[in-house]
């Protein structure tokens, strides 16, 4: 029987050594083949396909393992890489012009600015833009208006309605239950805490939110008023009386130019390609075009150098990855860009809402120091807020776009406390402690009025250091920040008025003024940070090793997944946070 057992282990070893072998070389034949195909041909008479639909990050990191980035190759395209490679099409001759289909991205308000921005360049080559959709979205029509010729499908629609955003609160819900989320902040317009204590908006909350989306709002008019010769009060009226809601009516008010199929709008870039009725004509993905200089690299000149470092993410400590700032990769970053000799200037890349107050002040500190060596420039994306803000105030200088949103000087604790859930249930719990203030927070008990002290003790404590590294920062005094803090947020166009901020502009921006703080005429950019990955995060996007969120968002859904991640951060955010004061998505 035993002879049999050994026999039949044996035979299911081997078994699953062949499976394993079997899927080992099919992995390297893949990396072969795509190794193989690395090399991108740009055709003569070519068009760009712009869809940014996989795009997500400005930063599509790099890795200290290079089989994780040949895992990753198919996210390995940021923003600033598609801005690069735009730009570079500009001066490319085999590149005839860039077509804009039905790109649906989730990128948000500046960085969308920052590639419609490119595309505006893009033009003065005398190159052609042309965008069709099924459907424009709001969105998706700032971006695609800078296009010489608009189409939409006669079956399609237009959406071109102003700005709202909505906030969900949970006061009753915790009366109800029992959950119950215990709160101490400083500012009056700290609002990331207010669903919690209310259940309606107060006057501060809708005062900063009517201002920032009337902001951003103004930006986007202006841009569309210049991209299709209209004037902005005749836009306003087009968005208050939904005039340009089919395509007819977007036609007659002149937001559209033409209204047709997608074969027709090839039929249209074939003609101006001079390319025959029955031939294709030829297109090059934006991430390929962009891998392909990436891989060349076309970027910069000479041996001298400035250091982008991305920070993108919500602050949360630890290692840090392309989703969230960690400072052990930002530490790092600043240390190598510091001690290298060939790096003569930095441009911190900010696009965050903040997070936790410890890990930007270690952030700070860093920054602090790196800057006593050479300049530091801070380029703001979507966001720059909060704790966000707190690692950028203290740089040479500052660029925003005016659709930046940032400030946010305020700090919050939250505690979540589940008694009413317990005494509802029938669970009681007993503390047995040596001294007084022996006994750690506990959610099923009621939170103390000394550990409301203690907490509100702290949160006062890293309020005024984040107000005094921005009063030293920005050469303000104490009063002046705190008169425009309290947790307020801003946008860059009303930032720059209030002395957050020095100039409007986005990346190429601080890389000019960083050049010319270090008195560089010629430098090629390094891309920090490099991330440390092991093997499970490696093989996580394979088919047979699926990781448990790509599992789960497979059963409930992307919406349900996303509402359960963001359940899952406010139980994470332990201590007090610096962070924006509420998840703003416009729409």
């Amino acid at each position: 029987m035993k002879f049999l057992g050994n026999v039949l282990a044996t035979v299911v070893g081997i078994f699953i050594f062949m499976v394993l072998s079997f899927f080992f070389v099919l992995i390297i034949g893949l990396i072969v083949g795509s190794t193989s195909s690395d090399e991108i041909h740009v055709k003569e008479n070519s068009v760009i396909e712009l869809d940014l639909s996989a795009i997500t990050h400005d930063y599509a990191g790099k890795y200290s393992d290079p089989w994780v980035t040949i895992f990753t190759e198919s996210a390995s395209v940021g923003v600033s890489d598609v801005v690069n490679a735009i730009v570079e099409a500009r001066q490319d001759d085999k590149i005839k012009g860039i077509s804009i289909v039905n790109n649906n991205s989730g990128l948000g308000m500046a960085q969308t600015k920052a590639v419609r921005d490119a595309l505006i360049d893009f033009k003065k080559s005398g190159k052609f833009i042309v965008s069709y959709a099924d459907g424009y979205s709001q969105k998706e029509y700032y971006l695609n208006s800078v296009a010489d010729t608009l189409y939409l499908n006669p079956a399609g629609d237009m959406e071109f309605k102003g700005l709202a955003t909505e906030v969900m609160f949970f006061k009753d819900f915790q009366d109800k239950t029992g959950i119950k989320m215990e709160v101490i902040r400083h500012g009056k317009y700290k609002s990331a805490v207010e669903p919690f204590l209310d259940n309606k908006m107060s006057d501060a909350n809708r005062e900063q939110l009517t201002a920032l989306l009337n902001s951003v709002w103004n930006t986007i008019v202006t841009d569309v008023s210049k991209s299709r010769k209209l004037p902005v009060d005749k836009l306003n009226a087009i968005a208050d009386g939904l005039l340009a809601r089919t395509p007819e009516m977007a036609k007659a008010q002149g937001l559209i130019d033409k209204i047709g199929y997608e074969d027709q709008y090839d039929a249209g870039i074939r003609k101006a390609l001079k390319v025959k009725k029955d031939k294709d004509y030829n297109r090059i993905k934006i991430e390929d075009y962009a891998k392909r200089l990436n891989t060349i690299g076309a970027f910069g000149e000479g041996s001298d150098k400035i250091a982008i470092i991305y920070a993108q993410g919500e602050i949360k400590g630890g290692k840090g990855d392309v989703d969230y700032i960690g400072e052990e990769a930002m530490r790092t970053a600043l240390q190598k860009a510091r001690k290298d000799k060939n790096i003569k200037a930095i441009v911190l890349r900010v696009d965050s809402p903040g997070g936790d107050a410890m890990t930007s002040e270690l952030i700070w500190r860093e920054i602090e120091v790196t800057k006593k060596v050479k300049p530091v420039v801070v380029s703001m994306g979507n966001y720059a807020a909060s704790g966000g803000y707190y690692i950028a105030c203290n740089a040479n200088e500052i660029f925003a776009e005016e659709n930046t949103i940032t400030g946010s000087i305020g700090v919050f604790g939250m505690l979540p406390n589940f008694t009413g859930l317990a005494n509802k249930a029938g669970i009681n719990t007993v503390v047995v402690q040596t001294h007084k203030n022996a006994a750690e927070y506990s959610p099923f008990r009621p939170l103390s009025d000394d550990m409301r002290a203690q907490t509100l003790e702290s949160v006062e404590r890293v309020y005024r250091t984040f107000v005094t590294r921005v009063a030293t920062g920005r050469k303000m005094t104490f009063e002046q920040v705190d008169a425009i803090g309290q947790g307020r947020v801003w946008s860059g166009a009303e930032a720059i008025k209030i002395g957050l901020v020095d100039k409007i502009g986005g990346m190429d921006d601080a890389l000019k003024a960083a050049a010319k703080m270090a008195h560089l005429k010629q430098y090629r950019t390094e891309n920090f940070p490099e991330y440390d990955k092991n093997l499970s995060d490696m093989l996580s996007g394979l088919p047979f090793a699926k990781t448990k969120a790509a599992l789960i968002k497979e059963e409930v859904g992307e919406e349900n997944y996303e509402l359960l991640q963001k359940i899952k951060q406010a139980n994470s955010r332990k201590g007090v946070q610096a962070l924006m004061p509420f998840e703003l998505e416009i729409h």
